[in-house]
């Protein structure tokens, strides 16, 4: 108790400027504000890692507890799992001999494919990278601190020793009660002499911890390139996953109606804009390589179609409820023809074809 009361005048004195300080050398000052430094950093990187790898927080602190108590963190799913088993039973319930049911199980599935790659990211990078930085923190790091706390105690009682000897130097000569003076500067200099051999012990050995920081820089930028490269593994999975769902799904589409104008096939779901003469035309375009008279032949109505046609783009699939009414695709575009008191459905002609379809599916273009 009595030497921490000591320790504590030392240091009232040292920031009232009542007492002088022993400074340690410049290199030693810049290893120890580089300590600092890459202490705050590390921390911030282990935090914002941590965070992209496990964004819920909730999930974080989980983990962090599980750890603690040296327990296996849960199997939880992942949001891609769970996306991908909604999307498969979505696409069971909708029927997956439906176009957009064995499209949603398809896509759920390949969901639930990238939930598992981003399983074995984050497993990856957790071990590679985020293990390493965190026991740097409470190994090597906590260890610095708790020499240099040690340190600093050393020097204020070495420091505390100096100012008995000033007293005890300024005594001499003067009459005194109890000690002499000789007697009291003699024991404060013996006290000095050993505060000092420990003070330098403790600077030696505080000193090589510091300078070891620059190993765990070496080792963090071997853990920083095996993080990378399991960002690099983990996203060209992923391009890999989507890449085929894409071939995938794109096989399935059902092609789109041709149309026979000019004696050349013409698809009826190309953009509105482009005129079906001008379709003609820059498909004969590719097939002769020549340069002819832009045409300005329109095709001619089948003879089942009435004056007045227009032309209107589908909005989404609709099937027949009955042998009267014609089936629809998605963006396919289709010749419509107002029926005489009646706004709910119109007549559509798909070449030899003709039945009746709701308004609401139509897009009527001209």
């Amino acid at each position: 108790m009595v030497e921490l009361f000591l320790l504590s005048v030392q240091l009232t004195e040292e920031k009232l400027g009542t007492s002088e300080k022993t400074e340690l050398d410049a290199h030693f000052e810049n290893l120890a504000e580089r300590s600092d430094v890459t202490k705050q950093w590390t921390e911030k990187i282990l935090r914002d890692t941590e965070a992209v790898l496990t964004p819920n927080p909730g999930y974080r602190v989980e983990d962090f507890l599980f750890e603690k108590i040296d327990k296996k963190r849960p199997n939880r799913l992942s949001n891609l799992e769970y996306l991908g088993l909604d999307m498969i039973e979505a696409g069971n319930e909708f029927g997956p001999g439906t176009a957009y049911g064995s499209a949603l199980i398809k896509v759920g599935q390949n969901e639930q494919r990238l939930g598992h790659i981003e399983r074995d990211f984050i497993a990856s990078s957790h071990h590679c990278f985020l293990v390493p930085l965190r026991k740097f923190l409470d190994g090597e790091m906590k260890t610095i601190l708790k020499e240099r706390s040690i340190l600093e105690s050393k020097r204020l009682d070495l420091d505390a020793c100096k100012n008995r000897v000033r007293k005890a130097r300024s005594m001499l000569g003067q009459p005194t009660e109890g000690p002499s003076p000789e007697y009291l500067l003699e024991v404060a200099e013996r006290d000095l002499r050993v505060a000092q051999s420990e003070f330098d012990r403790q600077a030696e050995i505080t000193k090589l911890l510091l300078e070891g920081v620059s190993s765990s820089h070496t080792r963090h930028l071997r853990c920083l390139h095996e993080f990378v490269e399991a960002q690099v593994t983990f996203y060209a999975q992923c391009h890999q996953a989507m890449q085929e769902l894409q071939k995938d799904i794109a096989s399935e589409r059902r092609p789109s109606p041709m149309l026979r104008v000019n004696s050349e096939d013409v698809d009826l779901a190309a953009p509105a804009h482009i005129p079906v003469s001008e379709q003609s035309y820059i498909m004969s375009m590719g097939k002769t390589n020549s340069s002819p008279a832009m045409p300005h032949a329109h095709p001619s109505p089948s003879p089942s179609s009435t004056s007045g046609g227009l032309r209107a783009r589908v909005l989404c699939d609709y099937d027949a409820k009955d042998s009267s009414e014609l089936s629809l695709m998605t963006d396919e575009v289709i010749t419509v023809h107002k029926i005489e008191g009646e706004t709910d459905y119109m007549l559509a002609e798909r070449g030899n074809q003709r039945g009746r379809v709701p308004t609401a599916f139509l897009d009527v273009i001209n």
